[in-house]
């Protein structure tokens, strides 16, 4: 390396799990570091099963995974991250969501003030989820919970739903709105205008699709009810749905599907791989997702990038991209006959199948495309590495005494301890002359 390059940065990541899992959080993490290639990423993530490897890479990410379940995750990731800082000197550290793995990044942050502290957030379950799991714990680490949001260097949240989220926990540094991204070109084939739309123009049967763990949150119950309301009162023969994903409520959401007498146009299709999923969205018509609650919902800009019309309610990051009647529509919460009725009306209307269609393609195509979703996350990083030289200039100046004095100091050290170069000019000339002259001086 020639003695005036300057050092590839490197960044160790935090986050409790890591591919070989693949929900949105791990993806995004993926997505993002395989286009940067001039920042090395390390990661300290769990190793849920013995047949994982300890130590490997993918993409452009060296993976260390350790074992003792969640409950130890943030004090053995910390330790672990002592023994790398050492050897690799990293520039920043980077926790994903605000859970364990933030307590890990701050634990981190506390021992080296002068490394840059990012966190993501990427939640999807309700806000006050984390405190909830803390129980009477609470009382003890409710405010070192907080401290992951007011000492990180920067905040990038996923939703303007998450930035509000940060702001209101106390975070200081700035916080800006990154999105998940979508692999546009997976969905050339579902492109409206394109002539290669995989499902039949032929059929009369309308696919209604789900992408969705079955958990309470994605609000699938309400969609398998919506679909009875349709199927059964209203004798509407040529329509199905396919769920795809598990989740601790599948067996509950099958015996509500039997008792309402939709079996026959549910199909539970299990988890299929992230990689699969937009050969299903090529075949579907309407993409639905009633959340109770969405971080964001990369789930639903999938299916806008592969050409389907989208339905979902107004909660959390969701109205970010679903604007009613433009991009998507929206249905009440908890409520199957408001949900029936807005799939019936997409059924009903082509014209607006294809205005929202083409609309919300164009959204995803223009603004969350994974290649610009890269470009700004590494240009965070670029903002966080940035030292500056800073000048404070300052009537009075420790050891004189006096609030401006010790405002200064406050600022000299802030900005120290972020890595900056820092000076200081008071003007204490005016001392030096005969107490007369001093005011003609000001």
């Amino acid at each position: 390396m020639d003695f005036y390059e300057e050092r590839k940065k490197r960044v160790l990541i935090f986050s409790l799990a890591y591919i070989p899992f693949a929900s949105g959080a791990e993806l995004a993490v993926k997505e993002i570091t395989n286009r940067i290639k001039d920042i090395d990423f390390d990661i300290i993530t769990l190793r849920f099963d013995r047949k994982w490897a300890k130590k490997e890479k993918i993409g452009n990410v060296n993976i260390y995974r350790i074992g003792g379940g969640k409950l130890f995750f943030s004090f053995f990731a910390f330790w672990k991250a002592r023994k790398f800082h050492k050897k690799n000197g990293y520039d920043s550290v980077w926790s994903i969501m605000a859970n364990r793995a933030g307590f890990a990044a701050l634990f981190f942050k506390l021992w080296r003030p002068k490394v840059k502290y990012l966190l993501t957030l990427q939640e999807g379950d309700t806000l006050d989820y984390p405190e909830k799991r803390m129980g009477l714990a609470k009382i003890f680490i409710g405010g070192l919970f907080k401290k992951i949001f007011t000492k990180a260097d920067y905040v990038q949240a996923i939703s303007n739903y998450l930035a509000d989220w940060a702001k209101n926990m106390g975070a200081k540094a700035p916080v800006e709105v990154v999105p998940n991204g979508v692999s546009i070109n997976k969905y050339e084939i579902r492109n409206p205008k394109s002539e290669t739309n995989l499902k039949s123009q032929n059929s009369n049967i309308k696919t209604i699709i789900t992408t969705s763990r079955l958990v309470r949150k994605n609000g699938v119950d309400t969609l398998i009810k919506a679909m009875a309301i349709l199927y059964v009162q209203h004798r509407m023969s040529n329509i199905k749905l396919q769920i795809l994903g598990d989740g601790q409520d599948e067996k509950k959401l099958k015996d509500l599907a039997k008792e309402l007498n939709v079996q026959n146009v549910v199909r539970f299709l299990g988890h299929i791989e992230p990689e699969y999923v937009y050969k299903y969205l090529a075949e579907a018509d309407i993409f639905v997702r009633p959340s109770r609650t969405e971080g964001l919902g990369s789930s639903f800009l999938e299916a806008m990038g592969a050409g389907l019309p989208i339905i979902g309610a107004p909660v959390g990051g969701i109205p970010d991209f679903l604007k009613d009647g433009e991009t998507g529509l929206f249905c009440k919460v908890d409520d199957s006959k408001d949900l029936a009725e807005k799939i019936k009306k997409l059924i009903m209307d082509e014209t607006l199948v294809k205005r929202i269609a083409e609309n919300g393609r164009r959204l995803v195509l223009e603004k969350y495309d994974w290649d610009n979703v890269a470009k700004q996350m590494k240009e965070i990083f670029k903002t966080m590495g940035r030292k500056l030289n800073i000048l404070i200039c300052t009537g009075i100046y420790p050891p004189d005494i006096g609030g401006p004095a010790k405002y200064a100091k406050n600022l000299t050290d802030e900005f120290s301890r972020n890595g900056n170069k820092v000076k200081v000019l008071a003007y204490g000339m005016e001392k030096k002359m005969p107490i007369g002259a001093r005011h003609f001086w000001y």
